[in-house]
C-alpha cells in the first residue's frame, strides 16, 4: 500500500516534510512549497533537498509517488480581473518550477470557482490557463482535483474533468486526483466503487487517475458541502474506504490522508493532534479502531 498524508513543508523543507512521514509510518507525502492560503514562497533550499533525497532513499520513499499540491487562493476559473487571472497563470508555472527543484512529478490543482461566469466559460478559462502553464519543456504532471460542487466549484463531475482534459493539448501533462469525500459530496456512491471505476474508465480512462485523497465525508452523497472527516467516522465508513484503499486496479496509485485534525475533546473545534499516524496504521491493519480518537488524545499528552 502507497499511502501516506498531509504533511508540513516550513522552515525545513523538503527535509522537515519526510521526517514527519516517517513518523507517521507511511511512505509517500503531499506537501504545499508554502501555505496553502496565499502565494508566498520562500527560496527553496538545495542543501536540504539533497539531505531528504538521502532520508528518503534510506527510508523507501520513491519520490516518483510523492505530491505536491497547489495553494487554494488561485483560481483558473474566473477572468474577469485580468490582473488576478494572469497572476494565476505565472504563479502556477513558478510552483511547476519548484516541483522540479523538488525533483516531484505530480501537482495537484483545484479546478477553480465560476464566480458568476458561465459554467463551461469557467472550463474554457480553466483550459486556456493550463496550456499557458502545461508545456513541452515541462517534467511535472498536472493533476486536476475532483471537487465536492460547493458554491460555485466547477470539477465535481467527471463530465467536467473530461471536457478540461479534452481540451489540454500535451495529454501526457495532465492527469486526475481523486478524492473520496469531494467524490461522495459531489453525488458518487463510492460503496459501489467499481462501478465508479467503469464509468470513469468508459468516460476519462483509469490511466489518468495519479493520486487519490482518502478521506471520509460528515455529509450525506450529493450534499455539496466538502467536509472531510476521520476515517472510518464518517457517512463513508472503514469498510467502504478499505475497499477503495484495498482495490487492485489502483494498487499502484499513492493514497494520501487529509483528515481533520484532533482536539483536547470531542466539543474542541481547535484542531490540534494530527491523526495520520493512527489512521495510517488502522488501515494498514485492515481493522476499524472505534476508539481512534481516545487513542490519539492519550498518544499526544503522553
Amino acid at each position: 500500500m502507497i499511502i501516506g498524508s498531509h504533511v508540513s513543508f516550513g522552515a525545513s523543507g523538503l527535509v522537515g516534510s519526510v521526517k514527519e512521514t516517517l513518523g507517521y509510518g507511511a511512505n509517500t507525502f503531499m506537501f504545499y512549497t508554502g501555505a496553502p492560503q496565499n502565494t508566498i514562497r520562500k527560496e527553496i533550499s538545495k542543501e536540504k533537498t539533497e539531505e531528504a533525497f538521502k532520508l528518503m532513499k534510506e527510508n523507501n520513499i520513491n519520490i516518483d509517488n510523492v505530491i505536491c499540491h497547489a495553494p487554494y487562493i488561485v483560481n483558473l476559473a474566473n477572468n474577469k480581473d485580468d490582473q488576478k487571472y494572469n497572476f494565476s497563470i505565472t504563479f502556477l508555472k513558478n510552483e511547476v518550477k519548484r516541483c522540479e527543484e523538488l525533483g516531484v512529478k505530480y501537482l495537484v490543482l483545484h479546478p477553480g470557482s465560476s464566480v458568476g461566469l458561465d459554467k463551461f466559460v469557467a472550463l474554457d478559462n480553466i483550459a486556456f490557463a493550463l496550456n499557458k502553464i502545461i508545456t513541452s519543456d515541462i517534467k511535472v504532471r498536472v493533476l486536476l482535483e475532483t471537487m465536492a460542487g460547493k458554491g460555485s466549484e466547477v470539477g465535481s463531475t467527471l463530465e467536467e474533468i473530461k471536457y478540461l482534459i479534452d481540451k489540454v493539448n500535451l495529454k501526457d501533462k495532465i492527469g486526475v486526483c481523486l478524492d473520496t469525500c469531494h467524490l461522495n459530496d459531489a453525488g458518487y456512491d463510492m460503496s459501489d466503487f467499481e462501478a465508479f471505476l467503469d464509468k470513469f474508465e468508459e468516460l476519462i480512462g483509469l490511466k489518468y487517475i495519479k493520486c487519490i485523497h482518502i478521506n471520509d465525508s460528515k455529509n450525506a452523497v450529493g450534499s455539496h458541502k466538502d467536509r472531510h472527516a476521520n476515517i472510518g467516522f464518517g457517512t463513508l465508513g472503514f469498510l467502504v474506504i478499505k475497499n477503495i484503499l484495498d482495490n487492485k486496479r489502483l494498487e499502484n496509485i499513492p493514497k494520501i490522508l487529509e483528515t481533520p485534525y484532533i482536539g483536547e475533546n470531542d466539543e474542541d473545534k481547535n484542531r490540534i493532534y494530527p491523526p495520520y499516524k493512527f489512521e495510517i496504521e488502522m488501515l494498514k491493519k485492515g481493522e476499524f479502531n472505534p476508539h481512534l480518537m481516545e487513542d490519539i488524545r492519550s498518544f499526544y499528552k503522553n
